[in-house]
């Protein structure tokens, strides 16, 4: 027998898969128009100042090795470009160019909720979120 607590749980976790699969089709569909993955747009995205690589791997939740593949194809497609940190040689910076700043810009175009999925939130509303959903996983 389903307690109405049940039904409710049931119907956030489909909520949650809802808002994933909007996100995942929007963000495939921008990035396919421009013959890229959902993750070479993000890490396009991620780019689009001068940003340290590892920057980049944080952002998309990867590792910095696994990274380099990903700028490299955009690199090859002169979408990106690299260069040393002038305050650390050893830092490689990576920083979209005029192409891949274009690029981006029509993502950001084609993806307007999942660029920006919690636009209709209030800061308070935002920020109740945050800590609720750091509950469940912290649980």
């Amino acid at each position: 027998m389903s307690t109405p607590t049940d039904e409710l749980t049931r119907e956030i976790v489909g909520l949650f898969a809802a808002v994933n699969r909007r996100y995942t089709q929007e963000s495939e569909a921008a990035a396919a128009a421009h013959d890229l993955t959902p993750l070479h747009a993000k890490a396009l995205l991620a780019a689009e100042e001068p940003v340290p690589m590892r920057r980049i791997a944080e952002r998309l939740h990867a590792e910095p090795s696994n990274v380099t593949v990903i700028i490299d194809r955009l690199e090859s497609r002169g979408l990106v470009e690299r260069s040393p940190d002038p305050g650390d040689r050893r830092v490689k910076l990576v920083a979209a160019t005029t192409a891949g700043r274009a690029v981006a810009a029509d993502l950001r175009t084609r993806m307007p909720f999942a660029a920006e999925p919690l636009a209709r939130l209030t800061t308070p509303q935002r920020e109740s979120l945050h800590e609720l959903l750091q509950l469940i996983l912290d649980a």
